[in-house]
């Protein structure tokens, strides 16, 4: 598998929630240089977030994808709450 490249940050951790992927992409420099990005479609990469400190930097990753996980759980949630209910069994006759 070829090494996934944006803005010259080699992409070395993904976390697909749904639709919607997080990466973590270092970049290799006389200081190294980190981001996270949300990503779709795998070469959409949006909302950069940049750091120095790699623990910082994993620990954004991480914290966006719970994010999602989070967001996902209530939207499935809300929709549950909008499908109408079967009626009991036992009341049809």
């Amino acid at each position: 598998m070829a090494d996934r490249i944006n803005q010259g940050y080699v992409i070395t951790d993904s976390i697909q929630i749904g639709e919607m992927e997080f990466v973590f992409g270092k970049l290799d420099s006389n200081t190294p240089m980190y981001v996270t990005w949300a990503c779709k479609g795998g070469d959409n990469y949006f909302w950069g977030h940049y750091f120095s400190d790699l623990l910082e930097a994993k620990k954004d990753l991480l914290g966006r994808a719970n994010d999602e996980v989070r967001y996902q759980m209530e939207r499935r949630a809300r929709a549950s709450e909008r499908q109408p209910k079967e009626p009991d069994k036992e009341c049809e006759r």
